[in-house]
């Protein structure tokens, strides 16, 4: 039996589940909201306490916790806490967990015309957050991204022909976009589920660039994982005809295909992959296909070559391709700039250049405390490792108490 439950509850309900958090992760997101605003809560478990009777409806959010919800869900507080009522939303099943979107599938409605100008509607909405990504990071951007997901997938339930078609394929793009704004926080996991979307999404839409970005996007999280075998074989997969593909989709691949190849330090493959996509470039054209469209950017392919460089281990080739590479960034990619300078932090500190590392670091630590991008933490953290015999110097001392304080 349904019971009624404020619009408020629900909307928290679905919130955190677009967002694809336990609500243990939404008691560490408010933990950490409130820290970087200088507040402190109470204990962990009486946050989760107070969560369940929120989610729940028994009792109301009151201050501080409506503004740092917002914060944390990327929703308006208006938005999230208005009192009125959609249809069917006050209704929340007692003993149904509701899992949408991870293991539901679109719902399926009778067919009724849907507006083509909603196509338009969602791309322009998606063109924004890949903007806003470069400013703001991961965490205010996976809750807006969740929900409008979901009602894509609910348009879609009712649209035909090629309308409907349009809009699998911005469904498979809003998943592949949240997937990657998981991996950046570093929710392998979620990230995993929200791939799988991207690939089912993208077959449905019977578009095989999309497919073939789809098989790309998983490469790259198994990347993040260390797992060569996997890149190696989701590349090759992505590639098995390429008569079809658009240069884009095959630069994207076969640049994947080289970070798997650099994971076992085949330098000859890796530079021969890197040097086939480096010729592609050439040849990309205009598109209204809005994904990929970072390897349009200046020095996209030496990008990928420093970071395999710094990976196999060849630190001065490295370094001077990331002194090519970072002034031609434009400022306004802050979390790029920050992944980039740890990377040549790392390939400085193994040069050695230990100076020089140290100063590169404090950079990017700096950019980090604006974007929390996990993947640059990792970086980050990964430098210690990097120091050799210098880490027991007093530069080295230096380094490590600066990476202890930000990236621990």
């Amino acid at each position: 039996m349904a019971t009624k439950t404020p619009a408020w509850a629900a909307r928290l309900r679905a919130a955190r589940r677009n967002a694809l958090w336990s609500q243990k992760d939404v008691v560490r997101e408010l933990v950490e909201a409130a820290e970087t605003r200088g507040m402190h809560l109470p204990t962990r478990e009486s946050l989760r306490r107070m969560w369940k009777e929120w989610e729940s409806g028994r009792r109301k959010p009151r201050d501080p916790y409506p503004v740092l919800l917002s914060l944390v869900f990327g929703i308006s507080e208006s938005e999230l806490f208005a009192d009125d009522l959609l249809p069917g939303e006050n209704e929340m099943p007692d003993d149904v967990e509701e899992v949408f979107p991870l293991d539901a599938p679109l719902p399926v409605g009778p067919s009724r015309h849907i507006a083509p100008e909603l196509v338009d509607y969602f791309r322009m909405q998606l063109l924004s957050h890949y903007a806003a990504d470069a400013f703001l990071g991961p965490r205010h951007l996976l809750g807006p991204v969740a929900s409008q997901y979901q009602s894509i997938g609910e348009l879609a339930g009712h649209a035909r022909g090629e309308v409907r078609r349009e809009l699998l394929r911005l469904a498979a793009g809003f998943a592949a976009f949240a997937g990657w704004l998981c991996q950046d926080a570093g929710a392998v996991d979620r990230a995993g589920a929200w791939l799988n979307l991207n690939l089912e999404m993208a077959h449905r839409a019977q578009d095989v660039q999309l497919v073939t970005h789809a098989l790309t996007n998983k490469a790259m999280l198994a990347t993040d994982l260390g797992d060569a075998a996997t890149v190696i074989d989701l590349t090759e997969a992505a590639l098995i005809d390429r008569r079809p593909l658009m240069a884009k989709t095959q630069i994207l691949a076969l640049q994947q295909a080289a970070h798997g190849y650099s994971l076992v330090s085949d330098r000859a493959r890796c530079d021969a992959l890197l040097d086939e996509a480096a010729s592609l470039v050439d040849q990309l054209e205009d598109d209204d296909r809005m994904w990929g469209n970072a390897c349009r950017t200046p020095n996209y392919v030496e990008i990928q070559r420093a970071t395999c460089y710094g990976r196999i281990g060849l630190t001065a080739s490295a370094v001077a391709l990331w002194d090519q590479i970072l002034p031609a960034i434009p400022e306004t990619s802050r979390r790029d700039i920050g992944v980039f300078l740890a990377r040549q932090a790392a390939a400085l500190a193994a040069t050695p250049d230990p100076e020089r590392a140290t100063h590169v670091a404090r950079e990017a630590i700096q950019l980090l405390r604006q974007t929390g991008s996990v993947r640059q933490r990792a970086e980050l953290r990964a430098i210690p490792d990097r120091m050799g015999a210098w880490a027991h110097s007093a530069q080295g001392q230096v380094m490590a108490e600066m990476l202890a304080s930000e990236t621990l």
